[in-house]
């Protein structure tokens, strides 16, 4: 006999609580391990008496950590997805630790690159545990759900570089909370099925290379690294340069991270709306939010406005780039939002490039219009060819079920 879908699988525990550990696990690695170090860049240039030059190198450096993290993740996350997330809370917390501690720039360098690497395997390894653990009816509002943790690792990060205690505090106890989070993931992370994920239900082997609308899924990936870059990299400068107090630019950061949470209903608005216009219609929020750093008298109410807005809208697209992936690869998330996430780690490097040489021969204004200009590409996927596979679009890789459910995802 047939009962609700609620969510909860015998022997599994209720969907809700993977969603809150996956983000406390992405609040660490992305809020905190990857995004906080421009926080501090004041302070750390200070410390160690280096110059714009050397600040961008430590900033590639975490970058590059962040590239071999997803390059490492399939592989790790083939062998255990659950044993990849807990080894990043280890990572992220090696990484900031060394941090806190380093007696010199080489140090704190490796610090970076660990702590980078700790988000790059990050985002693959929740969706190949996400694929493992839970029902393909409600996988979509998991994955969503769970990657806004970035958004209220932003939160919490926000005020840090005001507490009294100094920068080295600040990432000492970073680095204790990935700790404990690494012992709680021990304890409350699912366990996935050990079965093969090479073969499909069928036994035929799954096909690991190049699908058919990949490349529509990385001009997705790229364009939102390409159009986030800027915002993440220059807003706080700019809405400075504006008029916003620094207090009010403390704000303006929070209410970034605190908008994010909102980025979790984007998996139900997938399943409502379909991908594709779920999709289109948030980047048309994105580029209006971009667009509103371009007036150059900005008071602080548009201000927060477009942070709130660009933090919900980020938080959103970067979930349904989870689900673009995950929907090309059913049966190997984590490869399918590997190929996703270099597509936008090299969107953000070019962009973060591109929007500095704009900004030294124009000004911020110009780098906002621009942005937000190119923002409208998206559009593009409304096109058909050029469009999101519907779930379970790719023939001969579905994603296994949990052990109780029926082919359609319901609980037995």
């Amino acid at each position: 006999m047939r009962q609700k879908n609620s969510g909860v699988t015998a022997g599994r525990q209720p969907w809700w609580i993977t969603a809150a550990l996956g983000s406390c696990v992405i609040a660490i690695s992305y809020g905190l391990a990857r995004y906080a170090y421009g926080l501090f860049v004041p302070q750390f240039a200070l410390s160690f008496r280096i110059d714009g030059t050397g600040l961008g190198i430590l900033g590639a450096m975490s970058t590059l950590g962040y590239a071999l993290g997803l390059l490492a993740a399939p592989r790790t996350s083939m062998w255990s997805a659950r044993g990849t997330l807990i080894g990043v809370c280890g990572l992220a917390s090696a990484g900031m630790l060394l941090m806190s501690v380093s007696p010199n720039v080489v140090v704190f360098g490796a610090g970076l690159l660990f702590a980078g690497g700790s988000a790059g395997l990050t985002s693959p390894g929740l969706a190949q545990l996400v694929s493992d653990t839970i029902r393909p009816a409600i996988r979509e509002q998991v994955q969503t759900w769970a990657n806004a943790g970035t958004g209220w690792g932003w939160a919490v990060s926000a005020f840090t570089p005001m507490l009294v205690f100094g920068w080295r505090g600040v990432w000492l106890c970073f680095a204790v909370l990935a700790l404990g989070m690494m012992v709680v993931g021990i304890l409350a992370f699912p366990r996935g099925r050990p079965e093969r994920r090479e073969e499909s239900e069928t036994g035929a082997p799954v096909r690991t290379g190049w699908r058919p609308g990949m490349t529509a899924m990385l001009v997705n990936s790229v364009l939102l690294g390409l159009t986030s870059a800027p915002y993440l990299n220059f807003s706080r400068q700019a809405v400075r340069e504006a008029g916003l107090s620094m207090p009010m630019s403390v704000w303006f950061w929070f209410c970034m991270g605190a908008a994010g949470l909102a980025g979790g209903l984007a998996g139900k608005a997938a399943q409502r709306y379909g991908l594709a216009r779920a999709n289109v219609g948030i980047w048309m929020l994105w580029a209006a939010c971009i667009g509103m750093l371009a007036f150059p008298r900005l008071g602080a109410v548009a201000a927060l406005s477009s942070a709130t807005l660009f933090g919900a809208a980020f938080m959103a697209l970067s979930g349904l780039c989870i689900l673009w992936g995950a929907r090309l690869y059913p049966n190997l998330a984590a490869r399918g939002v590997t190929f996703s996430y270099l597509g936008l780690a090299f969107g953000q490097t070019v962009g973060s490039a591109a929007a500095g040489v704009l900004a030294d021969f124009t000004n911020f204004s110009v780098v906002f219009a621009v942005t937000g200009l190119v923002s409208l590409l998206s559009w593009y996927q409304l096109i058909e060819p050029f469009g999101p596979p519907p779930p379970e679009a790719v023939p001969g890789d579905q994603a296994a079920l949990p052990a109780s459910t029926d082919r359609d995802g319901t609980a037995v």
